[in-house]
């Protein structure tokens, strides 16, 4: 095997070999993830993309290989990589030193396509249309490292509050960084939410973390989506995190509307939406976010 970091993990390496049915010829660091650690497997039967990591990384890896298969339906417009195996320990303390995985498919990246954007927004569009009964998720997932609750729930305002704003701003309490005089904006927030969001969109299929770093292009140049963070929820909150950090043309979301346009107040719902995206943010890096944090409270409660 190639020198890489593998070559101390023969405990890994040979549960790898066993779920591949082959050996392990090479393996290279793959850049992009915070996370996980991210790798690229040459080995007698193809090549492979693996994610590995422990403690609360390895917690993450059976919801993510759920959202994968979730999201690559047979008629998804969207290129998703296949899940092979998956390895974790929901129940390890953080101290645990055995590893986890996620095996997956390698996808050949190449450069985008000229209606990269176009191509991607509509086809998220249509993505959306896979809907469920109620709000959640067959299993509990991770956004990033931290978990993210899914109980299926039959209103979306409810959901929203109780399972994504309310825990991760406990979550910011617990660890210090929320602010006391966030206190009564967020109250304001929370108590609004039956007022501001809709009570019963359609249950949509939404990836849950779709920011610029979460989408590549194939070999072939179209959309493929990776990391998600899967449920069923308003289709909005995959357009308002896409709109968070930027990197999207207005391509993407003419495309987007031209097959499901948006209704009024979406500006008010995608801040909501976004501040749950704000306050993890907070409680994976720290105060960079609490400005962030703050301004969108207040400007969701003016």
């Amino acid at each position: 095997m190639s020198t890489h970091m593998l070559a101390s993990e023969p405990a890994l390496v040979q549960a790898l070999s066993d779920a591949i049915g082959a050996a392990i010829t090479a393996a290279t660091p793959v850049s992009g993830g915070c996370i996980a650690q991210a790798t690229r497997l040459q080995t007698e039967r193809g090549v492979f993309f693996l994610k590995w990591g422990r403690g609360a990384v390895a917690k993450a890896f059976a919801g993510e290989a759920a959202g994968l298969e979730a999201l690559a339906k047979p008629d998804t417009p969207l290129r998703i990589p296949k899940v092979y195996s998956t390895q974790e320990y929901s129940t390890q303390e953080e101290t645990d030193t055995r590893a986890g995985y996620l095996l997956m498919e390698w996808i050949e990246p190449g450069a985008p396509d000229p209606t990269f954007d176009a191509d991607l927004g509509e086809a998220l569009a249509y993505l959306h249309r896979h809907t469920a009964d109620t709000y959640g998720f067959e299993v509990d997932n991770h956004i990033g490292k931290l978990p993210q609750q899914n109980p299926r729930t039959g209103d979306w305002p409810t959901f929203f509050r109780e399972h994504r704003l309310r825990p991760q701003a406990e979550r910011a309490r617990t660890q210090g960084r929320w602010k006391d005089r966030w206190n009564a904006p967020f109250a304001t927030v929370l108590e609004g939410l039956d007022r501001w969001l809709p009570q019963s969109p359609r249950p949509a299929l939404v990836h849950g973390d779709l920011w610029r770093g979460n989408v590549m292009a194939t070999q072939a140049g179209g959309p493929a989506l990776v990391d998600p963070a899967t449920y069923y929820g308003h289709r909005e909150v995959d357009l308002a995190m896409a709109d968070l950090f930027g990197g999207f043309d207005e391509a993407f979301y003419a495309a987007y509307r031209s097959v499901d346009p948006l209704r009024a107040g979406y500006s008010r719902r995608a801040s909501i939406y976004n501040l749950y995206h704000l306050i993890n943010h907070l409680n994976h890096f720290g105060g960079a976010y609490a400005q962030q944090v703050e301004h969108t409270m207040q400007e969701i409660v003016s």
